[in-house]
């Protein structure tokens, strides 16, 4: 199974208020269960910096992962990039 890190910045005028966010991200969270269900939600973190949301999923299906991050940029008002992780071990043996 692939492993894809997905880092998003909201947008300006994604939310007005701590609890506006709450609700987006329920929202979105709501949409990508329903309309994503092979895409495994790892485990999402706040940042600061140059991205507010980096979102660890793993998915056989990259078409999954590509429609879960276009979800994310219109429904959560944010820009995105995504990146496919791999192990550091796999990763040194394909050199």
């Amino acid at each position: 199974m692939a492993t894809y890190i997905i880092l998003s910045k909201l947008g300006p005028n994604a939310f007005d208020t701590p609890d506006g966010l709450k609700n987006l991200a329920k929202l979105v969270r709501e949409r990508l269960a329903k309309e994503c269900p092979r895409a495994n939600w790892v485990q999402s973190y706040g940042c600061m910096g140059s991205y507010d949301v980096v979102d660890i999923v793993e998915s056989e299906d990259p078409q999954q992962v590509e429609k879960a991050v276009m979800i994310i940029r219109a429904f959560g008002h944010s820009t995105t990039e995504t990146l496919l992780a791999t192990p550091w071990e796999d990763f040194l043996k394909a050199l």
